[in-house]
């Protein structure tokens, strides 16, 4: 048993690693080309807007089952959580449709 928490382990540090040198790299890359942070900051910026609006039409009703043990909803986790569905949906449905797009004026041309 103790080999498999060794590798759990370490396959933890690589995730943290890699996750480290994926958010890291493009940052140090972009420090030589200032306008694609502009880029980067206006897409962080623009999901940032689409949740807080998915968050303001979220429900913060939580169901009775949901408010005890283990769950303890409250009604803010809830409205947190409505908020960051209603975001999925909303991104998932927009990358269908740029794909349904992007087929469709790939076939006419």
């Amino acid at each position: 048993m103790d080999t498999y928490d060794i590798l759990l382990y370490g396959s933890y540090l690589l995730v943290i690693v890699g996750a480290a040198v994926a958010v890291l790299m493009p940052l140090i890359k972009s420090l030589d080309d200032p306008k694609s942070l502009l880029k980067t900051a206006l897409g962080i910026v623009g999901i940032v807007v689409l949740f807080f609006i998915a968050y303001t039409i979220s429900s913060n009703e939580v169901l009775p089952k949901f408010e005890a043990a283990p769950f303890n909803l409250t009604p803010g986790g809830s409205q947190l959580v409505g908020g960051m569905l209603i975001t999925t949906y909303i991104l998932a449905i927009v990358a269908l449709g740029s794909i349904v797009l992007t087929e469709v004026t790939k076939a006419i041309k």
